[in-house]
């Protein structure tokens, strides 16, 4: 004759209500409390836990979707605005490139007088418009004013990377065309890239 395995009580556990903290053997899966009186005062906590979740979920989702919305240009401007922080930190302890001017104590705190200057324009050269070399630290006066001061730039260009190098973004690129994805990549790469040089200088 078949006998049945004795049914394993299940074990205690501690009531979750703070002001009670009582161990009590659970009637159903999942009960946290002991009692509906237990239940009834842990319901402020779960509700706000439970708003707070509400709230988070909601963030993500218009996140998403503002996400979705996003155009290529859109993210071709998210992946400049990476590159050149990555370039400004990077350049941080050098002069422009353009006319040697170092920054004062105001400029290192705002960073208002300094851009992410490109050697050939995106205008000219879409193709090197992500590319460190063609990208160095300038001053606003340079860069806007003086539309990029390009001779001077030139000149302490060869300086900084050297002729060839300077030859190579001078030349001819074949033309590209980035996905969504390869545009999402390079902005990805150099946000992670500005978290280094600021643990690193930190």
């Amino acid at each position: 004759m078949r006998t049945e395995p004795p049914i394993k009580k299940p074990k205690p556990k501690k009531c979750k209500n703070p002001a009670c903290g009582i161990s009590f053997p659970p009637q159903r899966l999942g009960q946290a409390v002991c009692s509906p009186k237990c239940a009834l005062a842990m319901a402020p906590a779960n509700s706000e836990r439970a708003s707070k979740a509400i709230a988070q979920l909601g963030r993500r989702e218009i996140k998403v979707r503002k996400e979705k919305l996003k155009t290529r240009a859109d993210h071709l401007r998210e992946a400049q605005a990476a590159v050149n922080e990555y370039v400004r930190l990077r350049d941080a302890h050098l002069p422009c490139i353009s006319c040697d001017s170092m920054p004062n104590d105001s400029d290192l705190m705002t960073g208002s007088r300094w851009d992410a200057g490109h050697y050939r324009s995106v205008g000219a050269c879409p193709e090197l418009r992500f590319e460190p070399l063609n990208i160095h630290r300038q001053c606003v006066k340079c860069n806007r004013n003086l539309s990029g001061n390009a001779v001077e730039y030139r000149i302490r260009l060869v300086q900084r990377i050297g002729a060839d190098k300077v030859a190579w973004i001078e030349g001819p690129h074949q033309p590209q065309k980035l996905t969504v994805e390869e545009i999402k990549t390079i902005k990805a790469e150099y946000r992670a890239k500005t978290r280094e040089l600021k643990r690193a200088v930190a």
